[in-house]
């Protein structure tokens, strides 16, 4: 075990890409773990202590948003911030009236910049924020974002490393640009990464594998509260890496102990908003390596385009179609004649934000009633781009429950576009809806007035 665990670190540490199948896209995915140690951290600290603006505010979906959510909640938590960050990764019109952009600098983030919501997002703050050097863009070279950015004279552009995906760039100008605006000292805050012990990483990657081969493939990731948000980042990580070829690591996030006889533990210890630099790197090392136990491709992401390619042909082709919703009386009925040993369930709310401790109860509230069976849970679209991959890619033991308004929200106007944002959230669930359908997922969809109404 020692030799093996000495021969896969080598050969990740010299990038060798027989360790993941030979159409993986590894070849062009790898700049992560470079990439912090190319970036000059004195400029980019000199240019955030520049900005005179009292808050943050983070257009993004996916990699390019939960790990600032991370880093920002983080610092916040520990009061040390020097300025709040507001993380903007839904389309729902209520959570969007609720954005205050006074006194913000806006960072507009997307890796491909074509990405819908980032664009969507960024039409609605132009109408709100007139001038554009308080905006700031991060993206990959010669995108189309970046090309806006220039034309609309954006105060900053940050053009990233092309070679990292999403969920991996974090440490890249992704998450260090929020990071240098809310206070982090990044020499400091980067020490933990560059001190990462690859052999620990790896082994802990070996693991993570293993136990999915051994049928013990719902990974509990215990976190301490004061770090609840980190589950995030680390749920869509495991997930969109490793959920594909009907196999894949089913990340359950929880600040509890949890326990069945198809879990696998992970206590993810950390102290200090300082050691999230290390924890990030660790775990983007040990996926990688779960995916070479896997036979699987770490890096792309399948099926990720279903929904959105769904999303795109519901809003050609409006008006909306009529789906078939139920009613919170009809939930556990359901779940009862549903479930099947080895199953785990996703509630997926398309409702507005700030409802966090309501889904929380929820999903232990489900576990409890079926016997600890593993329940997560996120908002849509957020995990449309995160663990959306693992719900269609992934084994077929996922039963979604999908919840969505009972009384359609109060409308609100994406400029350029001939729909609202209540309108595009609906498509993007229905578009959801059928994507899963398509892979024989079970899935019932209903309409709430309030969370707590699902807890009996």
């Amino acid at each position: 075990m020692a030799a093996e665990l000495e021969s896969v670190t080598r050969r990740f540490l010299e990038k060798d890409l027989s360790l993941w199948p030979t159409d993986s896209v590894a070849s062009n995915r790898l700049g992560w773990l470079d990439v912090f140690n190319e970036i000059d951290l004195n400029e980019l600290t000199n240019w955030a202590n520049s900005v005179s603006y009292s808050r943050i505010i983070l257009l993004g979906m996916g990699g390019s948003s939960l790990g600032p959510l991370v880093l920002g909640k983080a610092l916040k938590s520990f009061g040390k911030s020097k300025r709040d960050l507001i993380v903007v990764d839904t389309t729902h019109p209520t959570t969007l009236r609720e954005v205050d952009f006074e006194d913000a600098l806006v960072i507009v983030s997307s890796k491909s910049g074509t990405t819908l919501e980032p664009n969507v997002l960024y039409a609605f703050a132009r109408s709100k924020v007139i001038n554009p050097k308080r905006f700031v863009a991060i993206t990959d070279p010669d995108t189309a974002l970046d090309r806006l950015a220039v034309s609309e004279g954006f105060e900053r552009v940050f053009r990233n490393r092309a070679d990292i995906g999403g969920r991996y760039s974090v440490l890249s100008h992704f998450g260090l640009v929020p990071a240098a605006l809310v206070g982090y000292d990044l020499n400091e805050f980067l020490a933990s990464a560059r001190n990462l012990n690859y052999q620990e990483a790896v082994s802990l990657g070996i693991d993570l594998g293993n136990a999915v081969l051994a049928k013990k493939d719902k990974i509990t990731l215990k976190v301490s509260e004061t770090f609840r948000w980190v589950g995030l980042w680390l749920e869509q990580l495991l997930a969109e890496s490793t959920g594909k070829n009907s196999t894949g690591c089913i990340p359950v996030p929880t600040t509890e102990s949890e326990d069945s006889k198809d879990r696998f533990h992970v206590d993810v210890s950390i102290d200090s908003p300082l050691d999230l630099a290390g924890l990030f790197l660790k775990f983007e090392v040990a996926t990688s390596i779960a995916g070479h136990i896997l036979d699987i491709d770490p890096f792309n992401e399948p099926n990720v385009a279903e929904s959105k390619a769904n999303t795109n042909r519901v809003l050609e082709e409006l008006p909306l179609p009529t789906l078939p919703t139920s009613s919170s009386s009809d939930l556990y009925p359901w779940l009862e004649s549903s479930l099947k040993e080895g199953d785990y369930i996703s509630i997926q709310a398309y409702l507005p934000f700030g409802q966090d401790d309501k889904l929380e109860s929820l999903r232990r509230h489900i576990r409890d009633k079926f016997n600890s069976i593993a329940v997560t849970a996120g908002y849509g679209p957020r995990f449309l781009h995160s663990t959306g991959q693992l719900h269609k890619g992934g084994p077929n033991s996922v039963v979604c429950v999908q919840l969505v308004d009972n009384t359609p929200p109060k409308q609100q106007g994406i400029p350029g576009k001939n729909y609202d944002f209540a309108t595009l959230i609906a498509a993007q669930s229905i578009g959801d809806y059928e994507s899963l359908q398509a892979h024989s997922r079970r899935i019932i969809r209903i309409g709430v007035d309030d969370i707590s109404d699902l807890i009996t």
